[in-house]
């Protein structure tokens, strides 16, 4: 399906965007804590919410 050459210039692509992607957010963590301090409870009241509407549906069915 893949070649050799596909195979590994993927590999190589993904280590690289994972580093890059690290370091980036190392760099930014602090910027981060200040202007995003109430991201987390959005997020879970988001999947909260999911949840509750996959327990009315499931609830719900006749």
């Amino acid at each position: 399906m893949f070649t050799t050459g596909q195979t590994a210039f993927a590999a190589i692509f993904a280590i690289c965007f994972i580093v890059i992607i690290f370091f980036s957010y190392r760099k930014d963590k602090k910027l981060h804590a200040k202007n995003y301090k109430g991201v987390k409870w959005v997020g879970l009241l988001f999947i909260a919410f999911v949840i509750i509407l996959l327990f009315i549906k499931h609830f719900l069915k006749y």
